[in-house]
């Protein structure tokens, strides 16, 4: 039974024990900022709550055996969609408590088999495309792709908990920690206690380590079969040589998940022939070339005609200038395209831009976004849009995706020479 720190064996340091560290705390916030995680508020209030040491007081509750808060339980968009997910939060202090936890619960990644490429120092989406594309003879096989619904939220927290204590065999006090954070199963909702099943609580700063985690034993399977496979979070795309063989190992996913508690998203499970395109992580690949994934194109779309009609509503309720709403819609989708140096959001430049080896996607979002901007003071899509040419957008700030995807490239050639 798990008690207060202090009642446990020492004999081994626990991870617990590095949280009142004040050279961990450092060597994480210098990660943050070498990997341009951290917006300037944001750096400026993890340096303020490092220096002043704030994270003693939430480390000594850990380490007295005392319980976090109640998670708060809401619902947020999900990108590109107008559908809700469930995400929990807890307080502030205590989330950047578990921000260092889940940095230093890096050193659990041996434990992971080579096929999850998520949430792990080294791996990444980059990795998990770059490694499937260049396996030979992969445009000759077969593909099954699948998507786990709610994934974070419907993990089984004791058949989770088997798996943790084992990998964390060395750091019991650790464990302990986690199983009492896992386990109050209530959170506050709308300002009420309710009771609920939580899983690992997406949103949370250590749910992706259990995400990663919870499937270990089916990322080992396919793994061991010798057959291209890759797992990022929920995502999951294997491949067979043959139709029979790839129906076979469909059903063994199948009964995997069955016998961990979770369902497919069946309007998000695919397969696909020999030669045709394949779609994963937002890509698509097919004849050895990587573009944008149709999904990708659509939700983007999505997004542009949601803000061009927003931005139009707005310049005719404040009698806005018409230049002042085109720039405004272009700003927004610099941000979401381009790096700055006010945000931390994960870009297109920073995601897509590494992983795309031609340009097709990106010139027809180009067109479509400009088809926008034209529309935002006329509200029509037609010829007299055109008045505001090529060389106008340019002035009020638009950039080019795929003017900004060859500059990329160019100076990766660069780099490499």
């Amino acid at each position: 039974m798990c008690g207060s720190f202090n009642e446990v064996g020492r004999k081994m340091k626990s991870l617990l024990l590095e949280l009142k560290e004040e050279s961990k705390w450092t060597e994480y916030l210098n990660h943050k900022i070498e990997k341009g995680h951290l917006s300037k508020k944001e750096l400026e209030d993890l340096t303020d709550y490092i220096d002043e040491k704030k994270y003693l007081l939430i480390v000594d509750k850990i380490l007295a055996g005392e319980g976090f808060s109640i998670p708060n339980k809401k619902f947020v968009n999900k990108v590109g969609t107008t559908k809700k997910r469930v995400v929990y939060s807890f307080e502030d202090d205590e989330v950047k408590v578990l921000k260092l936890m889940s940095f230093l619960l890096y050193r659990y990644d041996d434990s992971q088999p080579q096929g999850c490429y998520s949430f792990r120092k080294g791996y990444g989406a980059y990795r998990a495309i770059s490694t499937l594309a260049h396996t030979k003879g992969i445009e000759q096989m077969w593909v099954y792709k699948l998507d786990i619904h709610n994934y974070f939220n419907s993990i089984n927290i004791d058949i989770l908990l088997s798996i943790v204590a084992e990998v964390m065999k060395d750091d019991k006090e650790l464990f302990c920690f986690l199983k009492q954070l896992l386990t109050v199963d209530r959170a506050i909702f709308e300002g009420e206690t309710i009771e609920e099943k939580r899983g690992v609580m997406a949103g949370t700063p250590i749910s992706p380590f259990f995400a990663n985690l919870f499937l270990k034993k089916v990322d080992a399977y396919f793994v061991d079969l010798g057959i291209p496979y890759a797992r990022y979070s929920d995502d999951i795309i294997l491949f067979g040589k043959t139709e029979e063989e790839l129906l076979k190992y469909k059903n063994k996913m199948q009964e995997f998940l069955s016998e961990y508690d979770l369902t497919i998203n069946e309007d998000k499970q695919m397969i696909w022939r020999p030669y045709e395109a394949w779609e994963f992580l937002g890509i698509s690949f097919q004849n050895h070339e990587i573009d944008l994934s149709v999904i990708t194109k659509d939700k983007m779309k999505g997004k542009i005609r949601r803000k061009a009609h927003a931005i139009r509503r707005w310049m005719i309720r404040k009698e806005a200038n018409e230049e002042r709403a085109m720039k405004a819609m272009i700003n927004s989708f610099n941000g979401k395209f381009f790096e700055h140096s006010n945000t931390k959001d994960l870009t297109w430049s920073k995601w897509f831009f590494p992983l795309v080896t031609k340009a097709d996607g990106f010139q027809e979002i180009d067109r479509y976004l400009q088809q926008y901007i034209r529309y935002i003071p006329t509200g029509k899509h037609n010829k007299k849009n055109y008045e505001v040419d090529y060389e106008d957008l340019k002035s009020l700030g638009y950039r080019s995706l795929v003017n900004e995807y060859y500059h990329f490239k160019k100076e990766k050639k660069g780099e490499l020479l």
